[in-house]
């Protein structure tokens, strides 16, 4: 029942390939029993707003969670039993969660990504490229903005873009991430990836990717102006996983994108 959760009903139940089966919320949400349909901003689907633990899964082919780490690695667990595959939107898990979810994928076809927008999946890409072709001479730098509810910093979607970043300049993204700057810090070392984070208003996504070498600059963007992007992205994964064998899989393989900027 909250904006993303209607944000992907209405992706749902707009496209052609699916059907929605079923709904869940937090216990204690005043959605829980309405019509999915109905609170998403449409008309009525059949399809009451359940209270998240009583999930019948095995209803479904494909389950969509957009939750919290918690959450979605109890999710992992139930949808690999039942035989569901899964399409993860949820940020911010840890390694440990992050292994759960492959090994679900081993018995359920996965699919995770930190953003499902089109755009920003072929950021990476793009990034990923340019960050191969500019090499060591050319200093990279992530700039990302979000509204000012939002819980973990620096976003999924920069994380993504420094290991593309990383993978391009043969980097390990772990170690060359300069997380914000203050104080004399002295010059700029080589390998280094800044990153920063800006919480403001009510900003849906801006993500900035700045190469900056001498004489010249590369800047590649990509902003959000509704969820409904995310949402649409995630439905095609959807229609995507259901007709694939167990795997994890990533957003770049639904759409393709996998060689796009790797070295060969």
């Amino acid at each position: 029942a909250g904006t993303m959760g209607q944000a992907l009903v209405r992706a749902v139940a707009s496209h052609p390939q699916l059907t929605l089966a079923a709904a869940w919320d937090v216990k204690g949400n005043p959605a829980v029993g309405q019509d999915a349909g109905t609170v998403s901003g449409q008309a009525t689907l059949g399809v009451q707003i359940r209270e998240a633990g009583q999930a019948d899964l095995k209803a479904c082919q494909v389950v969509i969670d957009f939750t919290t780490p918690e959450a979605t690695a109890a999710l992992a667990a139930q949808a690999a039993e039942a035989g569901c595959a899964l399409v993860i939107g949820t940020t911010g898990l840890s390694e440990q969660q992050l292994a759960g979810l492959r090994q679900a994928a081993e018995r359920i076809g996965v699919v995770y990504a930190t953003n499902y927008s089109t755009g920003i999946n072929l950021l990476w890409a793009l990034a990923r490229q340019a960050a191969t072709v500019l090499g060591e001479a050319y200093d990279a730098e992530i700039i990302e903005s979000h509204h000012n509810q939002k819980k973990d910093a620096p976003s999924g979607t920069a994380l993504t873009l420094l290991e593309a970043i990383c993978q391009g300049k043969g980097l390990n993204d772990k170690t060359s991430a300069k997380h914000g700057r203050q104080g004399m810090l002295g010059a700029r070392p080589a390998g280094e990836v800044g990153v920063h984070a800006i919480r403001a208003g009510d900003i849906t996504g801006d993500h900035l990717v700045l190469f900056a070498g001498e004489g010249e600059r590369l800047e590649l963007r990509h902003q959000a102006h509704t969820r409904d992007t995310f949402a649409r992205g995630a439905a095609r994964a959807v229609a995507w996983v259901q007709a694939r064998p167990a795997g994890f899989y990533h957003m770049a393989d639904v759409l393709g994108l996998n060689d796009l900027g790797r070295k060969s």
